[in-house]
């Protein structure tokens, strides 16, 4: 004689199916392929068009470091991140990198956001653009994984994970007038992102 399960045991096996899903879609975002953000506010936002690849942070212990990936808008109109935020840093910018006046290429704040083209993509990159953390709360570990928030233009946000790596390279300096006195180490003047 064989019983149907329980109340009880079916909610317990559609509970872990939905946990093995979740995490499934959490690995494929760490493996490099594409996972949209996790957004809030409600359906057709600017964040819901969001998706974010390819996503990591600089590894270090400086007062500074920077996070980087691929940000994708498959939505029909162009989308703006207006700001960020990470447990990681007391401050967060959205930073590009450019040519001065004499030649050298600098960061420096973004004016207005990252514009994301409708059905386009805008690379974060060591030597272009970033978001850069300031005022870190401890040092930035390789192999471990940090949690990222995008606010956009129109209110809504989307959350993404961005595993540390070590890096070295790029060496921009930094142009802007609240950073004096601040020790940047290597992640600043001569920066290495």
């Amino acid at each position: 004689m064989t019983t149907a399960p329980t109340t009880t045991a079916r909610t317990r096996r559609t509970a872990g199916l939905a946990l093995a899903a979740a995490a499934a879609l959490l690995l494929s975002a760490c493996a490099g392929t594409a996972a949209p953000a996790a957004s809030t506010g409600p359906a057709a936002t600017e964040a819901s068009h969001l998706t974010v690849t390819d996503a990591w942070v600089k590894a270090g212990d400086e007062a500074m470091s920077a996070a980087f990936g691929e940000l994708e808008n498959a939505g029909p109109e162009p989308i703006t991140v207006v700001s960020a935020e990470t447990e990681l840093a007391g401050r967060v910018e959205l930073h590009e990198t450019v040519e001065n006046e004499t030649g050298e290429m600098v960061m420096r704040e973004k004016d207005g956001g990252f514009v994301i083209p409708a059905g386009g993509s805008l690379s974060l990159a060591p030597g272009g653009s970033h978001l850069m953390l300031m005022e870190l709360a401890g040092p930035i570990l390789a192999g471990e994984e940090y949690e990222f928030t995008v606010t956009f233009a129109d209110g809504s946000s989307a959350t993404f994970v961005a595993p540390a790596k070590d890096y070295a390279g790029a060496n921009e300096n930094y142009e802007g007038g609240d950073m004096d006195g601040m020790d940047l180490g290597d992640a600043g003047h001569g920066s290495g992102h």
